[in-house]
């Protein structure tokens, strides 16, 4: 929905409601809710203001200290809410809502560079003065429970009901109970313009997964950040519960956040070799198992997947941002836990697919927790490292990634991919030393949170036999 098209359904009575929000560190969006005929006046060219710890507040919305872009020593002042009037959409399932997503902005105008929002751009800027565009999808997977937010808070998240009795990968009859909710999902995307291809049963109790259509990245970042909102929100009318943890129990899979990537120039897929120099002339970007690629892909292509290759682990606390997402890394557990590239195999931490224009790289190492800005942005960083480098992907590997040694694997922790990122050159020249230390930052807080907590575990373990 454009402004013009906003205005006709103000006018109209349709819409009374504007949601300003902010896409927050972790992903989430933080804001307010304007009358629509204030925005328009108002809010629509200026912005609104809001508390600049929003940027430095953990999930329970508690200030934290040492952060140099909001403080109590620096008064906890106000950034501006600056709406992005290309991403107005409805909120079908809110009574005459939309939402705007927006930008940081300090007061002389420039965008905060430690927002995530602000973290995408600065990479979209540096492939766009090489003359390229990035087009990107990501998957999301999560698990639905029979139980309302409430219930499931009330009861401490124990003895929650997936809404399946038995693993329902693929499955078309159990999922047909979910329906219901999955059709409002899919229709009420529709309607706000976020492009669902598809449904489905994924691999554990209760696990559904939903395909967008690709595009570019930023429009892809918001509409995955809207996403996960509103199936939240839409779930919550049907009484039940979405939960998009890297991993909930440990007896199930966890939620994964695939992202496909390739790079753009002229209409053209430049991970694709043109078809005058690929072998045999068939130009298709397909793959021989015996002798890795099969001279298709392009000089481009292997040079950005040498970069996610090389780079990836010291930028995984993008791609893995909490304590909970490093237990989603288990052998056999469809999450990769060590740095290779194949054809179609799902062991390996990036799977080439796709013929034709569709050649694209799915990197399979995010989890459904990660914050998509920073997940697209890391992705771009270490691709873009690795064609200013020369570096190569090597030969495709063959066999299950899980079980060869030899193999660098991701780190096992939140506290040491913070190490790793915060002791990264790259991650201090790409995004910029600011943005570095505020997530290390961030990451090591999260960490010494978990810390200081008692587990249920623990009680379990130590409250009656030590």
């Amino acid at each position: 929905m454009n402004l013009k098209q906003l205005k006709s359904q103000v006018r109209s009575g349709k819409i009374d409601t504007v949601i300003v929000a902010l896409p927050d560190p972790f992903g989430r969006l933080v804001g307010k809710r304007f009358r629509a005929e204030v925005f328009l006046d108002s809010v629509a060219r200026k912005g609104t203001h809001a508390c600049n710890y929003l940027l430095t507040v953990n999930l329970e919305m508690d200030p934290l200290d040492g952060f140099k872009v909001a403080s109590w020593d620096k008064g906890f002042g106000d950034f501006t809410l600056q709406p992005d009037l290309e991403t107005i959409r409805l909120v079908s399932w809110q009574e005459g809502a939309v939402l705007v997503i927006c930008d940081h902005v300090r007061h002389d105008g420039t965008l905060v560079a430690e927002s995530p929002r602000s973290v995408l751009r600065r990479q979209l800027q540096r492939i766009k003065r090489k003359g390229l565009t990035c087009f990107c999808a990501s998957e999301l997977e999560f698990y639905l429970f029979n139980q309302s937010y409430h219930a499931a808070f009330a009861g401490g998240y124990r003895e929650l009901q997936p809404s399946s009795d038995y693993r329902i990968d693929y499955h078309v009859m159990q999922p047909t109970r979910d329906e219901p909710l999955m059709r409002a999902i899919r229709n009420g995307m529709t309607t706000a313009d976020v492009p669902i291809e598809s449904s489905k049963g994924e691999w554990s109790r209760g696990q559904h997964e939903i395909n967008f259509r690709y595009g570019r990245p930023l429009s892809m970042a918001d509409i995955h950040v809207f996403f996960k909102q509103g199936v939240r929100e839409i779930a919550d009318q049907h009484g039940k519960c979405i939960s998009f943890m890297a991993k909930y129990a440990p007896s199930e899979a966890g939620n994964s956040c695939h992202i496909h990537m390739s790079l753009w120039k002229g209409g053209r897929n430049i991970f694709v070799k043109p078809k005058k120099q690929a072998s045999g002339g068939r130009g298709r970007a397909d793959v021989n198992r015996n002798n890795g690629l099969e001279g298709n892909g392009s000089k481009s292509f292997r040079q950005f997947l040498g970069g996610l290759l090389k780079y990836s682990p010291e930028l995984c606390l993008f791609f893995a941002p909490t304590i909970n997402s490093y237990k989603r890394y288990q052998p056999g557990s469809w999450a990769p836990t060590r740095m290779a590239w194949a054809v179609d195999n799902r062991t390996v931490g990036f799977r080439v697919v796709g013929e034709g224009n569709a050649f694209r790289i799915e990197n399979r190492m995010p989890g459904a927790d990660a914050n998509p800005y920073l997940a697209f942005a890391a992705m771009l960083a270490a691709g873009l490292a690795g064609m200013e480098q020369n570096l190569d992907c090597g030969s495709e590997y063959e066999g299950n990634a899980y079980v060869d040694p030899a193999l660098a694997r991701l780190p096992a922790t939140l506290p040491e991919a913070t190490d790793l990122f915060a002791r990264s050159d790259l991650a201090r020249e790409a995004f910029g030393p600011e943005v570095l230390d505020f997530y290390a930052h961030h990451a090591r807080l999260e960490a010494a949170a978990f810390n200081n907590a008692v587990t249920d575990w623990e009680k379990v373990r130590y409250f009656e036999r030590i």
